[in-house]
Protein backbone atom coordinates (compact mmCIF):
# COMPACT_ATOMS: atom_id res chain seq x y z
CA UNK A 1 0.00 0.00 0.00
CA UNK A 2 2.11 2.96 -1.17
CA UNK A 3 4.13 3.25 1.77
CA UNK A 4 1.17 3.82 4.25
CA UNK A 5 2.75 3.78 7.66
CA UNK A 6 0.59 2.90 10.56
CA UNK A 7 3.22 1.77 12.81
CA UNK A 8 3.72 4.46 16.28
CA UNK A 9 7.39 4.08 17.85
CA UNK A 10 9.34 4.48 15.15
CA UNK A 11 12.08 6.22 15.97
CA UNK A 12 14.88 5.48 18.91
CA UNK A 13 13.90 6.56 22.33
CA UNK A 14 15.90 9.58 23.91
CA UNK A 15 19.10 8.11 26.07
CA UNK A 16 19.31 10.95 28.45
CA UNK A 17 18.00 11.70 32.06
CA UNK A 18 17.62 8.75 35.37
CA UNK A 19 18.80 5.94 34.72
CA UNK A 20 15.39 4.52 36.17
CA UNK A 21 13.19 6.14 33.33
CA UNK A 22 13.33 3.01 31.23
CA UNK A 23 13.95 0.74 33.90
CA UNK A 24 11.19 -2.20 34.34
CA UNK A 25 9.19 -2.37 37.14
CA UNK A 26 9.95 1.59 37.98
CA UNK A 27 8.36 2.78 40.93
CA UNK A 28 6.98 6.25 40.55
CA UNK A 29 4.32 8.51 42.43
CA UNK A 30 2.93 9.90 39.65
CA UNK A 31 3.04 8.06 35.60
CA UNK A 32 1.76 10.67 33.32
CA UNK A 33 1.05 9.13 29.84
CA UNK A 34 1.54 11.66 27.00
CA UNK A 35 3.95 14.22 26.52
CA UNK A 36 2.26 17.18 24.87
CA UNK A 37 0.85 20.60 26.62
CA UNK A 38 -0.69 18.39 29.03
CA UNK A 39 2.06 16.21 30.08
CA UNK A 40 4.92 18.40 30.08
CA UNK A 41 2.42 21.40 32.46
CA UNK A 42 1.77 18.33 34.83
CA UNK A 43 5.07 17.56 34.98
CA UNK A 44 6.15 20.77 35.94
CA UNK A 45 3.58 21.41 38.41
CA UNK A 46 3.63 18.08 40.54
CA UNK A 47 7.76 17.58 40.09
CA UNK A 48 9.04 20.61 40.60
CA UNK A 49 6.51 22.04 42.61
CA UNK A 50 5.07 19.79 45.02
CA UNK A 51 8.20 17.34 44.89
CA UNK A 52 6.47 14.37 43.51
CA UNK A 53 8.56 11.86 42.01
CA UNK A 54 6.72 11.91 38.31
CA UNK A 55 7.40 10.08 35.08
CA UNK A 56 6.11 10.24 31.59
CA UNK A 57 5.40 7.47 28.91
CA UNK A 58 5.25 8.95 25.38
CA UNK A 59 4.91 7.09 22.11
CA UNK A 60 6.86 9.00 19.98
CA UNK A 61 10.30 10.44 19.89
CA UNK A 62 10.15 13.73 20.99
CA UNK A 63 8.18 16.28 23.52
CA UNK A 64 4.98 18.08 21.70
CA UNK A 65 2.15 15.59 21.32
CA UNK A 66 0.48 16.61 18.18
CA UNK A 67 3.06 18.81 17.38
CA UNK A 68 5.36 15.88 17.59
CA UNK A 69 3.27 13.57 15.49
CA UNK A 70 2.12 16.49 12.66
CA UNK A 71 4.23 17.41 9.98
CA UNK A 72 2.12 17.17 7.25
CA UNK A 73 2.62 20.06 4.35
CA UNK A 74 0.76 23.61 5.72
CA UNK A 75 0.34 22.18 9.77
CA UNK A 76 0.13 24.77 12.24
CA UNK A 77 -2.14 25.38 14.65
CA UNK A 78 -5.90 27.37 14.90
CA UNK A 79 -5.23 29.99 17.80
CA UNK A 80 -2.99 32.59 17.58
CA UNK A 81 -0.48 33.70 20.19
CA UNK A 82 0.20 34.45 23.15
CA UNK A 83 -3.10 32.73 23.24
CA UNK A 84 -1.93 29.12 22.37
CA UNK A 85 1.21 28.86 24.49
CA UNK A 86 1.94 28.21 28.05
CA UNK A 87 0.87 31.28 30.74
CA UNK A 88 4.15 29.96 32.92
CA UNK A 89 6.49 33.02 32.69
CA UNK A 90 9.17 31.40 32.93
CA UNK A 91 8.30 30.25 29.50
CA UNK A 92 7.19 33.23 27.61
CA UNK A 93 9.19 35.80 29.14
CA UNK A 94 12.05 34.91 26.60
CA UNK A 95 10.02 33.31 23.90
CA UNK A 96 9.16 35.04 20.79
CA UNK A 97 7.20 33.58 17.70
CA UNK A 98 7.78 34.56 13.83
CA UNK A 99 4.04 34.53 13.18
CA UNK A 100 0.33 34.87 14.43
CA UNK A 101 -0.57 31.11 14.15
CA UNK A 102 2.79 29.04 13.90
CA UNK A 103 3.41 25.94 12.21
CA UNK A 104 4.42 22.50 13.15
CA UNK A 105 7.98 23.29 12.98
CA UNK A 106 8.30 26.19 15.01
CA UNK A 107 6.28 24.88 17.69
CA UNK A 108 8.52 21.91 18.09
CA UNK A 109 10.59 24.67 18.92
CA UNK A 110 8.83 25.91 21.22
CA UNK A 111 8.65 22.49 23.24
CA UNK A 112 12.54 22.71 22.98
CA UNK A 113 12.72 25.85 24.67
CA UNK A 114 10.25 24.33 27.42
CA UNK A 115 12.49 21.42 27.81
CA UNK A 116 15.38 23.98 28.01
CA UNK A 117 13.41 25.81 30.91
CA UNK A 118 11.49 22.93 32.66
CA UNK A 119 14.20 20.43 32.14
CA UNK A 120 11.15 17.63 31.09
CA UNK A 121 13.27 14.76 29.38
CA UNK A 122 15.35 12.88 32.15
CA UNK A 123 12.11 11.57 33.15
CA UNK A 124 10.49 10.51 30.35
CA UNK A 125 10.76 7.43 28.46
CA UNK A 126 9.83 8.19 24.84
CA UNK A 127 9.16 5.10 22.56
CA UNK A 128 7.19 4.15 25.03
CA UNK A 129 3.44 3.18 24.26
CA UNK A 130 0.98 2.14 26.96
CA UNK A 131 -0.82 -0.92 26.22
CA UNK A 132 -2.21 -1.94 29.50
CA UNK A 133 -3.33 -0.56 33.00
CA UNK A 134 -4.77 -2.26 35.92
CA UNK A 135 -5.04 -0.84 39.57
CA UNK A 136 -3.73 -3.20 42.42
CA UNK A 137 -6.65 -3.74 44.90
CA UNK A 138 -3.31 -5.18 46.99
CA UNK A 139 -0.79 -2.79 46.41
CA UNK A 140 -2.77 0.42 45.68
CA UNK A 141 -0.86 1.53 42.71
CA UNK A 142 -1.71 1.23 38.93
CA UNK A 143 0.41 -1.63 36.83
CA UNK A 144 1.12 -0.28 33.44
CA UNK A 145 2.70 -2.25 30.77
CA UNK A 146 4.46 -0.87 27.74
CA UNK A 147 4.40 -1.94 23.86
CA UNK A 148 8.15 -3.56 24.25
CA UNK A 149 7.18 -5.14 27.71
CA UNK A 150 7.78 -3.23 30.79
CA UNK A 151 6.00 -2.56 33.41
CA UNK A 152 5.68 0.76 35.74
CA UNK A 153 3.76 0.98 38.94
CA UNK A 154 2.83 4.38 40.17
CA UNK A 155 0.39 5.35 42.83
CA UNK A 156 -1.42 7.84 39.98
CA UNK A 157 -2.18 7.36 36.58
CA UNK A 158 -2.33 10.43 34.25
CA UNK A 159 -3.58 10.09 31.01
CA UNK A 160 -2.48 13.43 29.14
CA UNK A 161 -2.41 11.90 25.59
CA UNK A 162 -4.65 14.54 23.75
CA UNK A 163 -8.10 13.88 22.07
CA UNK A 164 -6.82 13.07 18.77
CA UNK A 165 -4.59 9.99 19.69
CA UNK A 166 -6.01 7.23 17.76
CA UNK A 167 -6.00 7.70 14.18
CA UNK A 168 -8.99 7.17 11.34
CA UNK A 169 -8.54 4.67 8.57
CA UNK A 170 -11.26 4.54 5.71
CA UNK A 171 -11.96 1.02 4.96
CA UNK A 172 -12.33 1.03 1.21
CA UNK A 173 -11.79 -1.78 -0.69
CA UNK A 174 -8.08 -2.10 -2.49
CA UNK A 175 -6.85 0.41 -0.58
CA UNK A 176 -3.50 -1.51 -0.15
CA UNK A 177 -2.90 -2.14 -4.12
CA UNK A 178 -2.36 1.40 -4.93
CA UNK A 179 0.69 1.75 -6.17
CA UNK A 180 1.87 5.35 -5.49
CA UNK A 181 2.84 6.73 -2.45
CA UNK A 182 -0.24 7.10 0.20
CA UNK A 183 0.32 8.43 3.98
CA UNK A 184 -2.11 9.30 6.33
CA UNK A 185 -1.25 12.99 7.64
CA UNK A 186 -0.02 12.12 11.12
CA UNK A 187 2.28 9.94 9.82
CA UNK A 188 3.52 12.31 7.35
CA UNK A 189 7.24 11.22 6.41
CA UNK A 190 9.57 13.64 8.71
CA UNK A 191 11.76 14.12 5.62
CA UNK A 192 8.83 14.99 3.68
CA UNK A 193 7.20 13.99 0.27
CA UNK A 194 7.93 15.78 -3.44
CA UNK A 195 4.58 16.81 -4.54
CA UNK A 196 6.21 18.95 -7.16
CA UNK A 197 4.03 18.27 -10.70
CA UNK A 198 2.27 15.35 -8.71
CA UNK A 199 -0.88 14.25 -9.45
CA UNK A 200 -2.44 14.71 -5.29
CA UNK A 201 -5.27 13.58 -4.06
CA UNK A 202 -6.43 14.65 -0.63
CA UNK A 203 -9.25 12.81 0.98
CA UNK A 204 -10.86 14.81 3.52
CA UNK A 205 -11.84 18.41 4.75
CA UNK A 206 -11.29 18.86 8.25
CA UNK A 207 -8.67 21.18 9.35
CA UNK A 208 -5.89 19.06 8.19
CA UNK A 209 -7.33 18.71 4.24
CA UNK A 210 -7.64 21.94 3.83
CA UNK A 211 -4.21 22.91 5.29
CA UNK A 212 -2.43 19.84 2.75
CA UNK A 213 -5.07 21.09 -0.06
CA UNK A 214 -3.75 24.52 0.40
CA UNK A 215 0.16 23.55 0.23
CA UNK A 216 -0.08 21.01 -2.16
CA UNK A 217 -1.73 23.52 -4.32
CA UNK A 218 1.62 25.66 -4.59
CA UNK A 219 3.51 22.60 -6.04
CA UNK A 220 1.47 20.10 -7.59
CA UNK A 221 0.16 19.79 -10.74
CA UNK A 222 -3.09 19.09 -10.26
CA UNK A 223 -5.23 18.64 -6.74
CA UNK A 224 -8.30 16.96 -6.13
CA UNK A 225 -9.73 17.50 -2.64
CA UNK A 226 -12.57 14.34 -2.08
CA UNK A 227 -14.80 16.19 -0.04
CA UNK A 228 -18.24 14.64 1.89
CA UNK A 229 -19.01 17.86 3.74
CA UNK A 230 -17.67 21.39 2.91
CA UNK A 231 -15.74 23.13 6.06
CA UNK A 232 -17.40 26.71 6.22
CA UNK A 233 -13.67 28.24 6.46
CA UNK A 234 -12.74 31.07 8.15
CA UNK A 235 -9.79 33.65 6.64
CA UNK A 236 -7.02 33.01 8.83
CA UNK A 237 -5.31 36.65 8.07
CA UNK A 238 -1.83 35.14 8.89
CA UNK A 239 0.56 37.73 9.88
CA UNK A 240 4.52 37.87 10.74
CA UNK A 241 5.30 38.65 14.04
CA UNK A 242 8.11 40.70 15.19
CA UNK A 243 10.24 40.78 18.20
CA UNK A 244 9.39 44.51 19.22
CA UNK A 245 5.61 44.40 19.16
CA UNK A 246 5.58 41.06 21.09
CA UNK A 247 8.29 42.38 23.77
CA UNK A 248 5.98 45.80 23.96
CA UNK A 249 2.98 43.74 24.84
CA UNK A 250 4.64 41.00 27.14
CA UNK A 251 3.93 43.71 30.33
CA UNK A 252 0.14 42.51 29.57
CA UNK A 253 0.73 38.87 29.15
CA UNK A 254 -0.32 38.18 32.85
CA UNK A 255 -3.65 39.82 32.38
CA UNK A 256 -3.93 38.21 28.96
CA UNK A 257 -4.00 34.82 30.55
CA UNK A 258 -5.77 36.10 33.34
CA UNK A 259 -8.59 37.00 31.03
CA UNK A 260 -8.42 33.69 28.82
CA UNK A 261 -9.75 31.48 31.56
CA UNK A 262 -12.90 34.03 32.06
CA UNK A 263 -13.63 33.22 28.29
CA UNK A 264 -16.01 30.46 26.78
CA UNK A 265 -13.51 28.69 24.79
CA UNK A 266 -10.12 30.17 26.78
CA UNK A 267 -9.65 32.43 23.98
CA UNK A 268 -8.54 36.06 24.07
CA UNK A 269 -11.97 37.26 23.47
CA UNK A 270 -15.97 36.07 23.95
CA UNK A 271 -19.22 36.23 22.95
CA UNK A 272 -21.20 39.26 22.48
CA UNK A 273 -23.80 40.28 24.88
CA UNK A 274 -26.70 40.28 22.15
CA UNK A 275 -28.55 38.74 20.36
CA UNK A 276 -28.86 38.35 16.44
CA UNK A 277 -31.82 40.19 16.04
CA UNK A 278 -30.86 43.22 18.84
CA UNK A 279 -29.35 44.97 15.77
CA UNK A 280 -30.76 46.14 12.55
CA UNK A 281 -29.95 44.27 9.62
CA UNK A 282 -27.26 47.33 8.69
CA UNK A 283 -25.73 47.14 12.24
CA UNK A 284 -25.88 43.18 11.75
CA UNK A 285 -23.71 43.76 8.76
CA UNK A 286 -20.86 45.91 10.07
CA UNK A 287 -20.48 43.45 13.34
CA UNK A 288 -19.94 40.81 11.17
CA UNK A 289 -17.80 42.64 9.03
CA UNK A 290 -15.49 43.63 11.41
CA UNK A 291 -15.64 40.06 12.79
CA UNK A 292 -14.35 38.57 9.66
CA UNK A 293 -11.82 41.41 8.77
CA UNK A 294 -10.00 40.56 11.88
CA UNK A 295 -10.11 36.88 10.91
CA UNK A 296 -9.34 33.69 13.24
CA UNK A 297 -12.28 32.64 15.54
CA UNK A 298 -13.82 35.52 16.13
CA UNK A 299 -16.30 35.01 13.37
CA UNK A 300 -17.30 31.79 15.45
CA UNK A 301 -16.55 32.68 18.97
CA UNK A 302 -17.12 36.32 19.51
CA UNK A 303 -19.93 36.64 17.64
CA UNK A 304 -23.35 37.03 18.50
CA UNK A 305 -24.32 34.69 22.23
CA UNK A 306 -27.55 33.08 20.31
CA UNK A 307 -25.47 32.25 16.92
CA UNK A 308 -25.17 28.70 18.23
CA UNK A 309 -28.24 28.01 19.88
CA UNK A 310 -31.05 29.94 17.72
CA UNK A 311 -31.64 28.17 14.01
CA UNK A 312 -33.01 31.95 12.74
CA UNK A 313 -29.81 33.19 14.20
CA UNK A 314 -28.00 30.49 12.88
CA UNK A 315 -29.60 31.57 9.46
CA UNK A 316 -28.06 34.80 9.58
CA UNK A 317 -24.52 34.21 9.82
CA UNK A 318 -24.73 31.31 7.34
CA UNK A 319 -25.66 33.79 5.15
CA UNK A 320 -23.16 36.14 5.54
CA UNK A 321 -20.43 33.45 5.28
CA UNK A 322 -21.81 31.98 1.92
CA UNK A 323 -21.92 35.40 0.84
CA UNK A 324 -18.39 36.24 1.01
CA UNK A 325 -17.00 32.75 0.57
CA UNK A 326 -18.91 32.19 -2.84
CA UNK A 327 -17.55 35.74 -3.81
CA UNK A 328 -14.14 34.39 -4.03
CA UNK A 329 -15.10 30.97 -6.22
CA UNK A 330 -15.58 31.67 -10.25
CA UNK A 331 -16.46 28.33 -11.46
CA UNK A 332 -20.07 27.91 -10.82
CA UNK A 333 -19.96 24.06 -10.18
CA UNK A 334 -17.25 24.08 -7.26
CA UNK A 335 -18.75 26.98 -5.98
CA UNK A 336 -21.91 25.00 -5.20
CA UNK A 337 -19.59 22.15 -3.87
CA UNK A 338 -17.50 24.23 -1.72
CA UNK A 339 -20.17 26.60 -0.34
CA UNK A 340 -23.47 25.54 -0.94
CA UNK A 341 -26.32 28.38 -1.05
CA UNK A 342 -28.41 25.89 1.30
CA UNK A 343 -26.49 25.36 4.31
CA UNK A 344 -24.94 21.47 4.96
CA UNK A 345 -25.54 21.94 8.81
CA UNK A 346 -26.30 24.56 11.18
CA UNK A 347 -23.19 27.11 11.30
CA UNK A 348 -20.14 26.54 13.58
CA UNK A 349 -21.44 23.08 14.83
CA UNK A 350 -18.93 21.61 13.61
CA UNK A 351 -15.14 23.30 13.77
CA UNK A 352 -14.40 25.42 11.06
CA UNK A 353 -10.91 25.41 9.62
CA UNK A 354 -9.13 28.68 9.21
CA UNK A 355 -7.83 28.99 5.82
CA UNK A 356 -5.46 31.14 4.02
CA UNK A 357 -6.15 30.72 0.19
CA UNK A 358 -8.29 27.86 0.18
CA UNK A 359 -10.53 28.75 -2.01
CA UNK A 360 -8.59 30.47 -4.28
CA UNK A 361 -6.21 27.37 -4.74
CA UNK A 362 -9.27 25.00 -5.15
CA UNK A 363 -10.72 27.18 -8.06
CA UNK A 364 -7.85 27.21 -10.16
CA UNK A 365 -8.66 24.83 -13.44
CA UNK A 366 -5.86 22.42 -12.71
CA UNK A 367 -7.85 21.35 -9.07
CA UNK A 368 -10.37 19.80 -8.56
CA UNK A 369 -13.12 18.84 -5.92
CA UNK A 370 -15.60 15.90 -5.60
CA UNK A 371 -18.64 16.00 -3.85
CA UNK A 372 -18.74 12.20 -1.92
CA UNK A 373 -22.20 13.17 -0.92
CA UNK A 374 -23.47 12.39 -4.63
CA UNK A 375 -20.63 10.41 -5.80
CA UNK A 376 -18.74 8.20 -3.02
CA UNK A 377 -15.48 6.74 -3.39
CA UNK A 378 -15.85 3.14 -4.78
CA UNK A 379 -12.74 1.50 -4.67
CA UNK A 380 -9.05 2.29 -4.64
CA UNK A 381 -6.62 0.85 -7.23
CA UNK A 382 -3.14 0.73 -8.31
CA UNK A 383 -3.67 3.89 -10.67
CA UNK A 384 -5.51 5.91 -8.09
CA UNK A 385 -9.49 6.00 -6.81
CA UNK A 386 -12.41 4.72 -8.52
CA UNK A 387 -15.88 6.85 -7.90
CA UNK A 388 -19.62 5.52 -7.50
CA UNK A 389 -20.04 6.72 -10.93
CA UNK A 390 -17.10 4.59 -12.44
CA UNK A 391 -14.64 6.96 -13.29
CA UNK A 392 -10.85 6.57 -12.34
CA UNK A 393 -9.39 9.38 -11.11
CA UNK A 394 -5.20 8.72 -11.36
CA UNK A 395 -2.50 10.35 -8.61
CA UNK A 396 0.65 9.86 -7.53
CA UNK A 397 0.38 10.61 -4.10
CA UNK A 398 -2.56 10.17 -1.89
CA UNK A 399 -2.88 12.24 1.67
CA UNK A 400 -5.78 10.64 3.73
CA UNK A 401 -6.78 13.18 5.71
CA UNK A 402 -9.55 11.06 7.57
CA UNK A 403 -9.36 12.15 10.88
CA UNK A 404 -8.93 10.64 14.31
CA UNK A 405 -11.75 8.52 16.72
CA UNK A 406 -11.25 11.79 18.69
CA UNK A 407 -12.09 12.47 22.15
CA UNK A 408 -12.73 9.03 24.05
CA UNK A 409 -10.15 6.98 20.78
CA UNK A 410 -7.44 7.19 22.39
CA UNK A 411 -8.11 6.32 26.29
CA UNK A 412 -10.02 3.03 24.54
CA UNK A 413 -7.10 1.88 22.83
CA UNK A 414 -4.81 1.69 26.21
CA UNK A 415 -5.96 -1.46 27.66
CA UNK A 416 -6.92 0.17 30.20
CA UNK A 417 -8.95 -1.84 33.04
CA UNK A 418 -10.91 -1.04 35.54
CA UNK A 419 -10.96 -2.68 39.24
CA UNK A 420 -13.18 -5.38 37.91
CA UNK A 421 -10.83 -6.38 34.95
CA UNK A 422 -13.02 -4.38 32.82
CA UNK A 423 -11.50 -2.88 29.67
CA UNK A 424 -12.28 0.84 29.42
CA UNK A 425 -13.03 0.65 25.59
CA UNK A 426 -16.12 -2.36 26.44
CA UNK A 427 -17.47 -0.03 29.40
CA UNK A 428 -17.43 2.98 27.08
CA UNK A 429 -18.61 0.89 24.21
CA UNK A 430 -22.53 1.94 23.83
CA UNK A 431 -21.82 5.70 25.63
CA UNK A 432 -19.12 7.47 27.58
CA UNK A 433 -19.21 7.95 31.24
CA UNK A 434 -16.86 9.96 33.38
CA UNK A 435 -16.86 12.70 36.93
CA UNK A 436 -15.56 16.33 36.05
CA UNK A 437 -13.98 14.65 32.42
CA UNK A 438 -11.44 13.96 34.71
CA UNK A 439 -11.96 10.71 36.07
CA UNK A 440 -13.83 7.49 35.91
CA UNK A 441 -15.83 4.99 38.29
CA UNK A 442 -13.74 1.80 39.31
CA UNK A 443 -10.75 3.35 37.97
CA UNK A 444 -9.23 4.43 41.05
CA UNK A 445 -6.25 7.40 41.28
CA UNK A 446 -6.48 7.80 37.66
CA UNK A 447 -7.17 11.13 35.95
CA UNK A 448 -6.80 12.52 32.44
CA UNK A 449 -7.12 15.72 30.79
CA UNK A 450 -8.58 17.03 26.94
CA UNK A 451 -10.34 14.43 26.79
CA UNK A 452 -14.01 13.42 26.83
CA UNK A 453 -16.82 15.04 28.87
CA UNK A 454 -14.30 17.53 29.73
CA UNK A 455 -14.12 21.68 27.75
CA UNK A 456 -11.90 19.97 25.12
CA UNK A 457 -13.95 20.55 21.61
CA UNK A 458 -15.04 23.60 22.45
CA UNK A 459 -11.55 25.27 24.15
CA UNK A 460 -8.30 26.71 23.29
CA UNK A 461 -5.87 23.24 23.98
CA UNK A 462 -3.41 25.25 26.56
CA UNK A 463 -6.13 26.56 28.66
CA UNK A 464 -8.36 23.53 28.99
CA UNK A 465 -4.48 21.68 29.73
CA UNK A 466 -4.18 24.63 32.48
CA UNK A 467 -7.85 25.03 34.01
CA UNK A 468 -8.04 20.88 34.30
CA UNK A 469 -4.37 20.17 34.69
CA UNK A 470 -4.26 22.78 37.90
CA UNK A 471 -7.24 20.83 39.49
CA UNK A 472 -5.83 17.79 39.29
CA UNK A 473 -2.80 18.68 40.99
CA UNK A 474 -4.53 20.48 43.72
CA UNK A 475 -6.31 17.24 43.99
CA UNK A 476 -3.15 15.28 44.20
CA UNK A 477 -1.79 17.71 46.87
CA UNK A 478 -4.92 17.33 49.00
CA UNK A 479 -4.76 13.77 49.04
CA UNK A 480 -1.52 14.03 50.23
CA UNK A 481 -1.79 16.12 52.45
CA UNK A 482 -4.98 14.51 53.84
CA UNK A 483 -3.65 10.79 53.67
CA UNK A 484 -6.01 9.67 51.26
CA UNK A 485 -4.87 6.90 49.39
CA UNK A 486 -8.12 5.94 47.45
CA UNK A 487 -9.96 8.13 45.23
CA UNK A 488 -13.16 6.80 42.83
CA UNK A 489 -15.41 8.10 41.33
CA UNK A 490 -19.24 7.11 42.37
CA UNK A 491 -21.12 5.44 39.37
CA UNK A 492 -23.97 7.90 40.42
CA UNK A 493 -21.68 10.96 39.59
CA UNK A 494 -20.80 9.60 36.52
CA UNK A 495 -24.45 9.42 35.85
CA UNK A 496 -24.99 12.83 36.89
CA UNK A 497 -22.12 14.38 34.99
CA UNK A 498 -23.48 12.52 31.87
CA UNK A 499 -26.46 13.99 32.03
CA UNK A 500 -25.57 17.15 32.32
CA UNK A 501 -23.04 16.91 29.43
CA UNK A 502 -25.79 15.55 27.76
CA UNK A 503 -28.01 18.86 28.89
CA UNK A 504 -25.27 21.21 27.89
CA UNK A 505 -25.42 20.30 24.61
CA UNK A 506 -28.87 19.70 24.02
CA UNK A 507 -29.78 23.16 24.61
CA UNK A 508 -27.63 24.61 21.35
CA UNK A 509 -27.27 23.45 17.92
CA UNK A 510 -24.26 20.49 18.51
CA UNK A 511 -26.74 17.90 18.38
CA UNK A 512 -28.23 18.35 14.76
CA UNK A 513 -25.24 17.75 12.91
CA UNK A 514 -23.02 14.71 12.37
CA UNK A 515 -19.81 15.67 13.60
CA UNK A 516 -16.56 14.49 15.42
CA UNK A 517 -18.30 16.81 18.35
CA UNK A 518 -20.54 13.94 18.87
CA UNK A 519 -18.49 10.81 17.51
CA UNK A 520 -20.73 10.88 14.44
CA UNK A 521 -17.34 10.40 11.80
CA UNK A 522 -16.54 6.86 13.27
CA UNK A 523 -19.12 4.10 12.09
CA UNK A 524 -20.26 2.46 14.53
CA UNK A 525 -19.62 4.82 17.34
CA UNK A 526 -22.22 5.89 19.75
CA UNK A 527 -23.51 9.23 18.54
CA UNK A 528 -23.64 11.20 21.46
CA UNK A 529 -21.94 14.81 22.94
CA UNK A 530 -18.37 14.23 24.01
CA UNK A 531 -17.41 17.68 25.29
CA UNK A 532 -18.77 19.81 28.09
CA UNK A 533 -20.37 22.57 26.27
CA UNK A 534 -20.79 24.85 29.05
CA UNK A 535 -17.74 27.14 28.59
CA UNK A 536 -14.52 27.22 30.76
CA UNK A 537 -15.63 29.50 33.94
CA UNK A 538 -18.92 27.49 34.47
CA UNK A 539 -16.60 23.91 34.01
CA UNK A 540 -13.86 25.60 36.54
CA UNK A 541 -16.22 26.76 38.88
CA UNK A 542 -18.64 23.00 38.76
CA UNK A 543 -14.73 21.44 39.45
CA UNK A 544 -13.80 23.86 42.54
CA UNK A 545 -16.87 23.18 44.07
CA UNK A 546 -16.40 19.50 44.43
CA UNK A 547 -12.78 19.83 45.54
CA UNK A 548 -13.77 22.28 48.17
CA UNK A 549 -16.52 20.58 49.27
CA UNK A 550 -14.89 17.44 50.70
CA UNK A 551 -14.57 15.36 46.87
CA UNK A 552 -18.36 15.28 46.59
CA UNK A 553 -18.72 12.33 43.96
CA UNK A 554 -16.02 10.35 45.34
CA UNK A 555 -15.69 7.31 47.85
CA UNK A 556 -11.76 7.73 49.34
CA UNK A 557 -12.22 5.36 52.35
CA UNK A 558 -9.96 2.07 51.30
CA UNK A 559 -11.51 -1.34 49.43
CA UNK A 560 -12.77 -3.77 50.80
CA UNK A 561 -9.03 -5.75 50.50
CA UNK A 562 -7.65 -2.88 52.36
CA UNK A 563 -10.64 -2.79 55.15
Amino acid sequence: MGNLRTDIGATKPYAGGDTDTYADNLETDVLIVGAGFGGVYLMHRLRDELGFKCKIYEAGAELGGIWHWNCYPGARVDTQVPIYEYSLPEIWKDWTWTEKYPGYDELRKYFAHVERKLNVKKDVAFDSRVVGAEFNLETHRWDVKTEDGRTAHAKYLINAIGFAAKRHFPDWKGLETFKGEMHHSSFWPESGVDMKDKRVAVIGTGSTGIQLAQEASKEASHVTVFQRTPNLCLPMRQKKLTKEEQDEKKPEYPEIYKHRMTTFAGFGYDFSEKNTFDDSPEEREKFYQDMWDEGGFKFWLATYKDMLFDKKANEQAYNFWVKKTRARITDPRKRDILAPLESPHAWGVKRPSLEQNYYEAMDRPENDVVDLKKNPIREVNEKGIVTEDGELHEFDLIALATGFDSVTGGMKNMGLKDVNGILLKDKWAQGTYSYLGMTCNDFPNMFFLYGAQGPTAFSNGPSCVEVQGDWIVDTLAKLRKENITYLNATKDAEEEWRQKVTELSDKSLFPTANSWYMGANIPGKPREQLSYAGGIPLYEKECREVLNNGFAGFTTQPPAAQA
